[in-house]
């Protein structure tokens, strides 16, 4: 990669944060596995002027589900479940479902459905959805706060709530971004006898030496806990009631009080937290074909299995009505995360068969195979949607590769 074309990405980092539009960042890119470049910019705590470093720790969000789905897929290979069982083989409250009749404008419009299979869940095609979505269900899940937050009890009650409500959508008819990923977890749980947290550090954390990762800041992590900032005026996270404050940095979670020092929420959607350098080996696990340093977390088949595109055609062919985290045309859906399909409709600098995802609080990474190349991006704003950072982003890397 060209040095000269690496320092764009320093001074892209330093106006953001000039901008007040980011408080802090850092960026790590490898490529074949050797390190091309890491920056830290910006703060990673305003009110006491704590610098964004590499060691800072950030709420991953939904780059959460990628690891969680990775750990089904370690599960499957156990030959524990295939992903066309129905969720309510692990989970009988999810049988007698029913879903929204189409057009429906109450919670109780409904009609009998199939209950989601495991491949559904993992391609957000479930029926499900997040609160902060457009619609009924949404609705109804913002009035019974189903977010799956880290103060919000145990992940078994939360699911067991939100199994009492319908479908959005009959299972496989639709895409829409959702709690899939922590109904996922749930199912981890049960079919391995473990808490997530401890699967997870099992199976993923503890090969790949991501010592810094899990649903709780680790032991004497202390300031170096990131806050979280927003430019709305509200809830960070109520996008369909999103409005626009009069800083663009106010602070909504700071680090001494965040709740997720006491975490009992182990949501495979969203509760993770790590630092830059236990992502990028979780990343360049996805790179290496799912290899870890003494083996392989899931076989290279396995993983090239989840980078597919698992959906019909993309994900705008699939009628979504949600926020997600990445472009909708030209983008398909594997196990966990977005694939680009053809990146002239993505319209973004990119290769056929990139695998990413992102988090509300605007990190973000992906794994380019044709380029061998692999980065992770961290911030801390909410929401992602704030800004077009990401296709910034991807620009400026591909801009900086020399072939």
């Amino acid at each position: 990669m060209k040095s000269d074309r690496l320092e764009r990405m320093r001074r892209w980092q330093q106006r953001y944060v000039d901008e007040g539009k980011y408080p802090g960042s850092s960026l790590l890119i490898r490529r074949r596995g050797e390190e091309q470049y890491f920056h830290a910019a910006g703060l990673r705590n305003i009110e006491e002027d704590l610098p964004f470093t590499r060691d800072t720790l950030v709420r991953l969000y939904s780059m959460t589900k990628p690891v969680t789905s990775v750990a089904v897929m370690y599960l499957l290979e156990q030959g524990l479940f295939h992903l066309d069982a129905p969720v309510s083989d692990f989970l009988p409250e999810f049988k007698d479902m029913q879903a929204l009749v189409p057009g429906a404008v109450r919670i109780s419009q409904t009609r009998p459905c199939t209950a989601p299979t495991l491949h559904q869940l993992l391609t957000h095609t479930s029926g499900l959805s997040y609160p902060f979505n457009p619609g009924v269900l949404p609705e109804a899940m913002a009035k019974e706060d189903l977010l799956f937050k880290p103060d919000h009890g145990t992940l078994a009650a939360m699911v067991t709530r939100l199994a009492g409500l319908p479908l959005a959508f009959e299972p496989g008819s639709r895409w829409e971004y959702s709690v899939s990923t922590d109904v996922l977890g749930r199912v981890a749980e049960v079919v391995s006898g473990k808490p997530l947290g401890r699967l997870l550090q099992e199976v993923i954390f503890e090969p790949l030496g991501m010592a810094e990762t899990g649903f709780q800041p680790t032991s004497g992590a202390g300031n170096r806990f990131a806050s979280l900032y927003t430019p709305l005026a509200g809830d960070a996270m109520a996008l369909n009631s999103a409005e626009t404050g009069t800083g663009s940095l106010r602070l909504t979670d700071s680090y001494p009080q965040s709740p997720f020092w006491q975490s009992e929420m182990h949501s495979g959607g969203g509760g993770l937290i790590g630092t830059i350098d236990d992502y990028m080996a979780f990343t360049e696990m996805l790179r290496c074909r799912g290899r870890s340093q003494d083996g392989f977390i899931i076989s290279p088949q396995t993983a090239d299995f989840m980078m597919q595109n698992h959906l019909v055609g993309d994900i705008a062919s699939m009628g979504p009505q949600s926020f997600a985290e990445q472009p909708m045309e030209g983008m398909g859906f594997g196990l966990g995360g977005a694939v680009v399909l053809n990146p002239a409709r993505a319209r973004c600098p990119g290769s056929a068969g990139d695998f990413s995802w992102g988090g509300i609080a605007s990190t973000f990474f992906w794994v380019d195979r044709q380029f061998d190349v692999s980065v992770v991006f961290f911030t801390q704003l909410a929401p992602s949607s704030s800004y077009p950072a990401r296709p910034e982003l991807k620009a400026l890397v591909h801009g900086a590769i020399a072939e």
